[in-house]
């Protein structure tokens, strides 16, 4: 069945009387999980910026950001997001010439919005003390094949350990909670708010941040469908004008490792209306992601995970890297935009 079939639509937005002239605006579908990394493409709807640029856009939504390639592949979608995974250059092996165009999530120092969590029992106990205890334990990451992954084998090496040296499982961010509470992991790598409500509930404690482990390490990023850019070329150059516009506003509301800038209020505001977490406190608790006012992406981070895929022969190598990364788009944008400037900077 279609991912399509579990689809959730939210209004595209209001048009706004300035824009009334654009009455045959192009409509495109954005592949989202409705996490508040999503945070431009809904800031860009909510604040009219894609319908400056003749677009009026439609939400669909996937329980994972894996599960919406198949769409992007196929042309059912034009835009997706998620982390960059094995499947994606065995996709581009096969002629499916998905393209990642932007950065959508990165763990900037002190922006670490991921996390390795260990049990609080374990901690307390002196069984875990560092990433180096790991050895032989039950870690659970969100799904196999795809960059954490290879960031968790990153935090493993680093404390002389490798992947092979622990016991993955695989669980959705929210299945965490509970298989933590179970005393089912040990440890797991996870994402907020899912780390906020560990801390809360009190059955794990963050081992380290991410941010501690690979400097800017990219999450997410955004993704272009092969129709899209090549059928609609001068709305791919749109929508991501739209898109670093959307960014830079969200950048604007980052303070301190948190949504409590100038504008944090408006995007916070957003957030609740947009994504799943519809309680603002948790928006303002939570640590933020970062991401790059001019949409460039970390491209260590991407060589460091497409290496860990071909060591652990997920892919045969023929794709490299820069064959599915196309920043021309972002860099397009950038200049039509301008510099950024920080809301409140000096």
């Amino acid at each position: 069945m279609s991912p399509m079939h579990e689809i959730t639509r939210w209004a595209a937005g209001i048009v706004i009387a300035a824009f009334a002239g654009h009455v045959h605006a192009q409509e495109l579908t954005i592949g989202t999980i409705g996490a508040s990394s999503d945070a431009p493409f809904f800031i860009a709807d909510a604040k009219g910026y894609f319908a400056e640029q003749g677009l009026k856009v439609n939400f669909v939504r996937f329980d994972s950001a894996a599960k919406s390639i198949p769409s992007l592949g196929s042309g059912e979608i034009d835009v997706g997001s998620g982390a960059s995974s094995a499947g994606l250059y065995n996709a581009a092996a096969r002629g499916i010439g998905i393209k990642i165009v932007a950065d959508k999530a990165r763990n900037a120092k002190g922006y670490g919005f991921q996390a390795i969590m260990a049990r609080t029992d374990l901690i307390d106990s002196g069984k875990i003390k560092s990433v180096k205890d790991l050895k032989a334990l039950k870690v659970a990451m969100s799904a196999n094949g795809n960059s954490e992954n290879a960031f968790m084998n990153y935090a493993l090496v680093q404390a002389g350990l490798t992947y092979n040296d622990i016991d993955p499982v695989f669980l959705g961010f929210p299945n965490q909670i509970a298989a933590f509470a179970n005393k089912a992991i040990d440890a797991s790598l996870t994402v907020e708010p899912t780390v906020a409500e560990l801390l809360k509930q009190g059955t794990a404690k963050k081992l380290i941040s991410a941010d501690d482990v690979f400097p800017d390490y990219q999450t997410a990023v955004v993704f272009y469908g092969p129709k899209f850019m090549h059928d609609q070329p001068e709305n791919a150059k749109k929508f991501m004008i739209a898109y670093v516009k959307a960014a830079r506003f969200y950048n604007d509301a980052l303070k301190d490792g948190h949504i409590a800038g100038p504008n944090a209020d408006e995007v916070i505001k957003i957030l609740t209306q947009y994504s799943f977490i519809k309680d603002a406190e948790v928006h303002r608790a939570i640590v933020s992601q970062a991401i790059d006012p001019d949409g460039d992406v970390n491209m260590p981070s991407l060589q460091m995970a497409w290496q860990f895929f071909l060591d652990t022969k997920q892919i045969d190598g023929s794709v490299k890297v820069g064959d599915v990364v196309d920043l021309s788009y972002v860099h397009d944008a950038a200049k039509v935009l301008g510099p950024y400037v920080k809301k409140g900077a000096m």
